[in-house]
């Protein structure tokens, strides 16, 4: 549950508060007795990034260091990461949030503060009791509307985080689709799913191959956000990954925890429709399409194997060289699809390749594609969000590992350059403005960090909206 929020012009008595600061002068005498004021000066001289003075009125202090925009947002992320942990830990229910750094960083404080207040405690039986009910924004650096929009990004981040703890045992290709119906109905955007019928009829064969080892049928999800006032004539498509568990299929996965973890394969389809609930309950101005190709991929005694030969969407030859290889396959259908949007711009969102998670760890995604100018904005987007973006290049030396002596492709090339080498598999599907983000290090963390908490991130959501925002 996240908490009310309201905007004052002086901080609400009898009730903690929290303050940015840059240096103490910036507290007047009238706030802090002389001897706090000597106490919260050493441990600020210290390099301390917070400290907390009295209770049961919690005052929390929160040094954030002048540098560029991009880095003290992220501070004051954190800050209020570290302000929930301290309110939670003293079972403290309402907070004031000043801002007394030159800078505007209320609304980032804020995000910090909401986004460290998720839990999953579906499946336990002793749940979360603590709730932050009410926060206080003291000045008018944000406004009603600020905090409407953060409340329904923050929302949509948690559904992804949602999304990716889920298990297999209950999120299975069907299962997902009705979770994108229930956002579909909350939200208001359109949602039209395809199943194995309509997916054999259309020859889907990236996607069917796949999923011919699964006891669960595949789904081909459409979503759709088109309000009236669309600034944009050509629709942006994005595609997110949809691998539901994926254990290799035949290719079983070979090293220590590589499967542990795999129930978060589908995060590029979580980010891609938490991205579009976003933009619905924020009534954003875009026209944007989302396309999820989902399935599990699993060994089973009419999986696909190493040495078949498939036929994709568009026709394409593909020799399969390694099943653990599959969420290329189910992507390039849905990018194949893509096509018929006559899209402005199309961005597939995955968690494709190990090579990636090597790049870039927990910390950024990899990002390629064929539109310099849009992957700038997207880079930006990624500094204002702190999920950041490594590019790399698309250079066609990469193509040549995909070259197959009995099909028109392979789709696995060379162990080198595996991240890039992906890319241009996909590419190959492609006609457009394209975008593919790999971001296979960053959908899960084992151990928490600020306002990420360990297990599912929701890293992408705020990325995606921030660069989609920026094209009104």
């Amino acid at each position: 549950m996240l908490p009310t929020i309201s905007i004052i012009k002086i901080p609400r008595q009898n009730c903690s508060t929290a303050t940015l600061l840059e240096t103490i002068e910036q507290i007047s005498a009238t706030e802090i007795s002389e001897k706090e004021r000597e106490y919260l000066s050493k441990k600020l001289e210290k390099g301390t990034e917070s400290s907390i003075l009295n209770y049961p009125e919690l005052t929390f202090f929160g040094k954030i260091k002048p540098d560029e925009n991009y880095t003290e947002q992220e501070a004051a992320r954190k800050a209020g990461a570290k302000l929930y942990n301290e309110l939670k830990d003293a079972n403290i229910s309402a907070v004031n949030l000043i801002n007394r750094c030159n800078s505007p960083l209320l609304k980032a404080f804020l995000e910090g503060l909401l986004l460290a207040s998720y839990s999953f405690d579906k499946y336990l039986k002793e749940k979360e009791t603590f709730a932050l009910t009410e926060v206080f924004v003291v000045g008018d650096e944000v406004s009603d509307r600020d905090t409407e929009d953060l409340l329904n990004l923050v929302r949509a981040v948690f559904t992804a985080r949602d999304l990716v703890n889920e298990p297999n045992s209950f999120l299975n290709a069907p299962q997902l689709s009705k979770e994108l119906e229930k956002l579909s109905e909350r939200a208001g955007f359109s949602l039209e799913v395809f199943h194995k019928q309509k997916i054999e009829a259309l020859k889907m064969g990236g996607l069917l191959a796949v999923n011919k080892g699964s006891i669960d049928p595949p789904t081909f999800n459409i979503l759709e956000w088109k309000p009236e006032n669309a600034v944009n004539k050509k629709p942006i498509v994005l595609v997110g990954k949809g691998i539901v568990f994926d254990t290799g299929g035949l290719s079983l996965k070979p090293t220590a925890n590589s499967m542990d973890y795999m129930k978060t394969d589908m995060a590029g389809a979580a980010v891609i429709a938490t991205t579009i609930y976003a933009l619905a309950l924020n009534k954003v101005p875009l026209h944007v399409v989302g396309l999820v190709a989902a399935t599990d991929n699993r060994p089973d005694g009419n999986a696909y194997v190493p040495g078949d030969i498939i036929t994709m969407f568009d026709g394409t030859t593909v020799e399969v060289l390694n099943t653990d290889a599959e969420g290329r396959l189910t992507l390039a259908d849905a990018l194949t699809y893509a096509k018929k949007y006559d899209p402005q711009l199309v961005i597939d969102y995955a968690t494709l390749t190990g090579a990636a998670d090597i790049v870039a760890g927990p910390h950024a995604a990899v990002v390629m594609g064929n539109t310099s100018e849009n992957i700038e904005k997207l880079k930006k987007a990624g500094f204002e969000t702190y999920e950041r973006l490594i590019e790399v290049p698309l250079w066609d030396e990469y193509a040549k590992p995909l070259k197959s002596k009995i099909a028109d492709m392979n789709n696995l090339g060379t162990r080198e350059g595996q991240s890039t080498i992906a890319g241009k598999f996909l590419e190959h599907f492609t006609s457009y403005n394209w975008i593919h983000i790999d971001s296979a290090g960053t959908p899960f963390l084992k151990e928490a960090d600020a306002y990420r908490p360990a297990g599912g991130t929701g890293f992408g959501t705020r990325l995606l909206y921030q660069f989609l925002k920026s094209m009104l």
